[in-house]
């Protein structure tokens, strides 16, 4: 069961699990009023798993391949690191299912707070366009992780201001329709 919590601010180092004191967890129900969603796979056999490919098929996730982020693997580790925690928003949804390793995703509530999702091997969620987020490492230092797409993948991140695009604005209107 994935686990998620609000975090407080700020932090030297942003792969602990940081907590809110007092502790105020957060459950899928409230996730999925974010329209963030997830999965638990068997992320041993994603290479012939049906309800990976189900998945695929009715989101029409058509794109995929796999990243290793790590010291040894990852090219400009440290400045991709840097990026990645940096609070953006894409124009699409962000899928990602972890493989391997171990890492948090950290999305807005509608009260702009953080909460912060723990991702370990065998979870898979969706982000969608126009949430404000970031990723981090946990103190392992590791994860492999596949990114999926519907069609061509677009790697473009908006840092924060970035309330004037579409995705956003639509984003918002959800928020609104749930609340």
């Amino acid at each position: 069961m994935v686990q998620a919590w609000y975090v407080d601010e700020p932090a030297r180092d942003p792969r602990g699990p940081r907590h809110a004191r007092p502790g105020r967890p957060v459950g899928l129900e409230q996730l999925r009023r974010l329209g963030v969603l997830h999965w638990k796979l068997d992320a041993d056999k994603y290479e012939n798993d049906p309800e990976l490919e189900k998945i695929r098929k009715e989101r029409n996730y058509s794109w995929m391949d796999i990243i290793t982020i790590c010291k040894d693997k990852l090219p400009n580790y440290e400045e991709k690191i840097k990026m990645f925690y940096e609070e953006h928003l894409h124009l699409d949804e962000e899928i990602r299912y972890i493989l391997d390793g171990s890492g948090y995703f950290d999305v807005r509530d509608e009260e702009d707070r953080w909460i912060r999702i723990s991702m370990e091997k065998g979870d898979m969620i969706t982000l969608p366009a126009g949430i404000y987020h970031r990723f981090t490492l946990d103190e392992q230092n590791y994860v492999k992780a596949m990114r999926l797409f519907v069609g061509e993948p677009v790697w473009t991140a908006y840092n924060r201001p970035a309330d004037h695009f579409e995705a956003r604005q639509q984003y918002l209107a959800f928020l609104a329709q749930t609340a």
